[in-house]
Protein backbone atom coordinates (compact mmCIF):
# COMPACT_ATOMS: atom_id res chain seq x y z
CA UNK A 1 0.00 0.00 0.00
CA UNK A 2 1.31 3.52 -0.49
CA UNK A 3 2.22 5.68 1.79
CA UNK A 4 -1.07 8.23 2.12
CA UNK A 5 -3.03 5.00 1.97
CA UNK A 6 -1.50 3.14 5.22
CA UNK A 7 -3.18 0.15 6.33
CA UNK A 8 -5.79 0.38 9.11
CA UNK A 9 -4.92 -2.80 10.65
CA UNK A 10 -1.15 -4.01 10.99
CA UNK A 11 0.28 -7.26 11.93
CA UNK A 12 3.28 -7.70 13.72
CA UNK A 13 4.89 -10.87 14.60
CA UNK A 14 6.47 -11.22 17.65
CA UNK A 15 9.41 -13.75 18.72
CA UNK A 16 10.65 -14.99 21.85
CA UNK A 17 13.41 -17.10 22.65
CA UNK A 18 13.52 -20.78 23.87
CA UNK A 19 12.50 -20.35 27.77
CA UNK A 20 11.65 -16.66 27.54
CA UNK A 21 8.03 -16.00 28.91
CA UNK A 22 5.77 -15.99 25.79
CA UNK A 23 2.14 -15.61 26.84
CA UNK A 24 0.08 -13.18 24.93
CA UNK A 25 0.58 -10.04 27.47
CA UNK A 26 4.29 -10.35 26.76
CA UNK A 27 3.63 -9.87 23.20
CA UNK A 28 1.60 -7.45 23.79
CA UNK A 29 3.73 -5.60 25.90
CA UNK A 30 6.57 -5.81 23.30
CA UNK A 31 4.31 -4.31 21.07
CA UNK A 32 3.08 -1.60 23.05
CA UNK A 33 7.04 -0.79 24.31
CA UNK A 34 8.69 -0.37 20.26
CA UNK A 35 5.39 0.64 18.57
CA UNK A 36 3.69 2.36 21.28
CA UNK A 37 -0.07 0.97 20.55
CA UNK A 38 -2.20 -2.09 21.71
CA UNK A 39 -2.75 -5.14 19.88
CA UNK A 40 -5.00 -8.42 19.72
CA UNK A 41 -4.02 -11.53 18.96
CA UNK A 42 -4.21 -12.74 15.17
CA UNK A 43 -5.02 -16.16 13.97
CA UNK A 44 -2.95 -16.88 11.18
CA UNK A 45 -1.18 -19.45 11.62
CA UNK A 46 -2.21 -23.04 11.14
CA UNK A 47 -1.45 -25.85 13.82
CA UNK A 48 0.66 -28.68 13.00
CA UNK A 49 -0.67 -31.81 13.63
CA UNK A 50 1.79 -35.01 13.25
CA UNK A 51 0.63 -37.90 11.36
CA UNK A 52 1.02 -40.00 14.27
CA UNK A 53 0.43 -38.15 17.41
CA UNK A 54 -2.07 -35.98 15.71
CA UNK A 55 -5.07 -37.84 16.34
CA UNK A 56 -3.90 -36.74 20.45
CA UNK A 57 -2.45 -33.12 20.01
CA UNK A 58 -5.18 -31.82 18.00
CA UNK A 59 -7.62 -31.54 21.08
CA UNK A 60 -4.92 -29.66 23.73
CA UNK A 61 -3.67 -26.17 23.15
CA UNK A 62 -0.61 -26.76 24.83
CA UNK A 63 2.18 -24.37 23.54
CA UNK A 64 -0.08 -22.47 21.91
CA UNK A 65 -1.31 -18.73 21.99
CA UNK A 66 -5.28 -18.29 21.32
CA UNK A 67 -5.97 -21.32 19.78
CA UNK A 68 -9.14 -21.38 18.23
CA UNK A 69 -11.10 -24.89 17.49
CA UNK A 70 -13.18 -26.13 14.36
CA UNK A 71 -15.57 -29.12 15.52
CA UNK A 72 -13.47 -29.37 18.85
CA UNK A 73 -10.07 -29.94 17.17
CA UNK A 74 -7.25 -27.12 17.27
CA UNK A 75 -7.01 -25.85 13.81
CA UNK A 76 -5.13 -21.83 14.38
CA UNK A 77 -3.76 -19.95 16.87
CA UNK A 78 -2.34 -16.88 17.26
CA UNK A 79 1.12 -18.06 17.84
CA UNK A 80 3.30 -20.73 20.21
CA UNK A 81 6.13 -22.93 20.18
CA UNK A 82 7.43 -22.73 16.78
CA UNK A 83 7.63 -26.65 16.01
CA UNK A 84 3.38 -26.51 17.04
CA UNK A 85 2.98 -24.37 14.19
CA UNK A 86 2.61 -25.08 10.55
CA UNK A 87 4.27 -22.32 9.19
CA UNK A 88 4.58 -24.27 5.97
CA UNK A 89 1.02 -24.67 5.41
CA UNK A 90 0.25 -21.57 6.32
CA UNK A 91 2.47 -20.12 3.46
CA UNK A 92 0.83 -22.60 1.43
CA UNK A 93 -3.16 -21.62 1.74
CA UNK A 94 -1.91 -17.72 0.90
CA UNK A 95 0.27 -18.95 -1.77
CA UNK A 96 -2.93 -20.80 -3.33
CA UNK A 97 -5.13 -17.72 -2.48
CA UNK A 98 -2.99 -15.71 -4.02
CA UNK A 99 -2.18 -17.51 -6.69
CA UNK A 100 -6.00 -17.76 -8.01
CA UNK A 101 -5.88 -13.72 -7.29
CA UNK A 102 -3.67 -13.23 -9.33
CA UNK A 103 -4.83 -15.77 -12.38
CA UNK A 104 -7.96 -14.11 -11.94
CA UNK A 105 -6.37 -10.48 -12.37
CA UNK A 106 -4.15 -11.84 -15.62
CA UNK A 107 -7.25 -13.15 -17.24
CA UNK A 108 -10.11 -10.69 -17.03
CA UNK A 109 -7.33 -7.30 -16.35
CA UNK A 110 -4.17 -8.32 -18.27
CA UNK A 111 -5.47 -9.72 -21.26
CA UNK A 112 -8.29 -6.96 -21.72
CA UNK A 113 -6.17 -3.83 -21.21
CA UNK A 114 -2.83 -2.01 -22.15
CA UNK A 115 -0.01 -2.10 -19.01
CA UNK A 116 -0.47 0.99 -16.79
CA UNK A 117 2.11 2.94 -14.71
CA UNK A 118 1.48 2.16 -11.34
CA UNK A 119 1.25 4.60 -8.96
CA UNK A 120 4.74 5.11 -7.32
CA UNK A 121 5.27 7.08 -10.74
CA UNK A 122 2.43 9.64 -10.03
CA UNK A 123 3.23 9.78 -6.09
CA UNK A 124 7.06 10.19 -7.27
CA UNK A 125 5.41 13.27 -9.47
CA UNK A 126 3.68 14.75 -6.25
CA UNK A 127 6.90 13.98 -4.05
CA UNK A 128 9.17 16.39 -7.09
CA UNK A 129 6.40 19.09 -7.03
CA UNK A 130 3.59 19.25 -4.75
CA UNK A 131 2.02 22.56 -5.74
CA UNK A 132 2.11 21.44 -9.45
CA UNK A 133 0.63 17.92 -8.87
CA UNK A 134 -0.97 17.69 -5.67
CA UNK A 135 -2.10 13.86 -4.19
CA UNK A 136 -5.64 14.39 -5.68
CA UNK A 137 -4.38 15.31 -8.35
CA UNK A 138 -1.39 12.59 -8.53
CA UNK A 139 -4.05 10.36 -7.55
CA UNK A 140 -7.02 11.15 -10.42
CA UNK A 141 -4.27 10.57 -12.71
CA UNK A 142 -3.17 7.02 -11.57
CA UNK A 143 -6.99 6.09 -11.60
CA UNK A 144 -7.81 7.21 -14.88
CA UNK A 145 -5.78 4.63 -16.55
CA UNK A 146 -8.19 1.79 -18.09
CA UNK A 147 -6.34 -0.66 -16.68
CA UNK A 148 -6.41 0.87 -13.22
CA UNK A 149 -10.34 1.39 -13.57
CA UNK A 150 -10.98 -2.30 -15.17
CA UNK A 151 -9.69 -3.17 -11.50
CA UNK A 152 -11.43 -1.03 -9.49
CA UNK A 153 -14.65 -2.44 -11.61
CA UNK A 154 -14.14 -5.69 -11.17
CA UNK A 155 -16.58 -7.92 -9.52
CA UNK A 156 -16.65 -11.19 -10.14
CA UNK A 157 -15.11 -13.20 -6.43
CA UNK A 158 -12.15 -11.01 -6.35
CA UNK A 159 -10.59 -7.46 -5.09
CA UNK A 160 -7.92 -6.18 -7.08
CA UNK A 161 -6.09 -3.56 -5.22
CA UNK A 162 -4.78 -1.34 -8.03
CA UNK A 163 -1.91 0.13 -5.46
CA UNK A 164 -0.33 -3.14 -6.24
CA UNK A 165 -0.28 -2.66 -9.91
CA UNK A 166 3.56 -3.07 -9.81
CA UNK A 167 2.89 -6.34 -7.80
CA UNK A 168 1.10 -7.82 -10.51
CA UNK A 169 2.68 -6.46 -13.50
CA UNK A 170 5.72 -8.49 -12.01
CA UNK A 171 4.16 -11.50 -12.49
CA UNK A 172 2.66 -14.25 -10.48
CA UNK A 173 5.62 -15.43 -8.83
CA UNK A 174 6.41 -12.36 -7.75
CA UNK A 175 3.09 -11.59 -6.40
CA UNK A 176 2.04 -15.12 -4.88
CA UNK A 177 5.49 -14.57 -3.42
CA UNK A 178 4.42 -11.65 -1.59
CA UNK A 179 1.61 -13.11 -0.28
CA UNK A 180 2.63 -16.43 1.38
CA UNK A 181 5.72 -14.42 3.11
CA UNK A 182 3.01 -11.89 3.84
CA UNK A 183 1.22 -14.80 5.63
CA UNK A 184 4.28 -15.82 8.05
CA UNK A 185 5.19 -12.35 9.00
CA UNK A 186 2.75 -10.08 8.64
CA UNK A 187 3.81 -6.47 8.62
CA UNK A 188 6.54 -5.78 10.92
CA UNK A 189 8.74 -8.87 13.13
CA UNK A 190 10.39 -8.14 16.40
CA UNK A 191 13.20 -10.42 16.71
CA UNK A 192 14.16 -12.00 20.13
CA UNK A 193 16.13 -9.64 21.74
CA UNK A 194 14.35 -6.67 20.85
CA UNK A 195 14.70 -5.32 17.65
CA UNK A 196 12.18 -3.76 15.79
CA UNK A 197 12.14 -5.01 11.68
CA UNK A 198 10.18 -3.37 9.46
CA UNK A 199 10.72 -2.29 5.66
CA UNK A 200 12.23 1.28 4.58
CA UNK A 201 9.52 2.27 2.47
CA UNK A 202 6.24 1.54 1.48
CA UNK A 203 7.05 0.38 -1.85
CA UNK A 204 7.15 -3.01 -3.03
CA UNK A 205 10.94 -3.80 -3.16
CA UNK A 206 11.44 -2.78 -0.29
CA UNK A 207 8.03 -5.09 1.57
CA UNK A 208 10.16 -7.66 -0.06
CA UNK A 209 13.16 -7.39 1.31
CA UNK A 210 12.17 -6.88 4.77
CA UNK A 211 10.00 -10.13 4.04
CA UNK A 212 13.04 -12.17 2.73
CA UNK A 213 15.08 -11.33 5.90
CA UNK A 214 12.23 -11.65 8.39
CA UNK A 215 11.48 -14.98 6.81
CA UNK A 216 15.40 -15.92 6.91
CA UNK A 217 15.24 -15.09 10.71
CA UNK A 218 12.25 -17.17 11.12
CA UNK A 219 13.58 -20.28 9.50
CA UNK A 220 16.73 -19.35 11.97
CA UNK A 221 14.84 -19.34 14.97
CA UNK A 222 14.88 -22.75 17.18
CA UNK A 223 12.20 -25.60 17.21
CA UNK A 224 11.09 -24.50 20.92
CA UNK A 225 11.55 -20.69 20.41
CA UNK A 226 7.88 -19.49 20.13
CA UNK A 227 6.15 -16.74 18.17
CA UNK A 228 2.40 -14.26 18.40
CA UNK A 229 0.96 -12.25 15.74
CA UNK A 230 -0.17 -9.09 17.05
CA UNK A 231 -2.80 -7.27 15.11
CA UNK A 232 -2.74 -3.87 15.84
CA UNK A 233 -4.87 -0.58 14.59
Amino acid sequence: MPANHPMTVRVVTVCFAPGEDADWFAASEKVNDLLHTDGIPARRYHVRHRRLLGWFTRWFGYFLLEAARRFGAITVAAGGRKSRLDLTGTAARAATRASLRWRAWNAHIAHTTRPARPWEDFLAQHHADPRKVPLTEARRRFEQQPRVLAMLGYADGHTFDPYELSLYQAGEVTYVGLYWRIALIGDALITTDGQLLMPATTSMADRLRFLNAACAYLRSLRRNARVCAVAIA
